[in-house]
């Protein structure tokens, strides 16, 4: 059984007991988050699409922490006019692991 949900805009197709990092969440390390806007549900082969949401159905997820992504370096440079510049960016994510699964 899977789902797909919106978490913080962004569609993931989560499964029980999965693992993933999603943007990071405003909530404390441990505590429990539910999320109810699952837009389709395949329950082994059975599949109920939403319109946009599926009414009743939530994903619940436990963080297990929050962390920093990879560095990403911006560079831009204009050549033979003496103009660089570099900036470095990482992103703030919270990993979260699949609790439950109500559909």
């Amino acid at each position: 059984m899977y789902v797909i949900v919106d978490i913080q805009g962004q569609q993931f197709k989560v499964e029980q007991d999965q693992k993933l990092f999603v943007h990071r969440l405003n909530a404390e390390q441990g505590s429990v988050v539910e999320f109810e806007k699952v837009m389709l549900v395949d329950n082994d082969g059975e599949v109920k699409v939403g319109s946009p949401v599926i009414e009743g159905a939530k994903v619940v997820v436990e963080i297990l922490s929050h962390v920093k992504g990879d560095k990403v370096l911006v560079f831009k440079k204009k050549r033979r006019k003496g103009y660089q510049k570099m900036n470095g960016h990482r992103q703030q994510f919270s990993e979260v692991k699949v609790k439950e699964i109500i559909a």
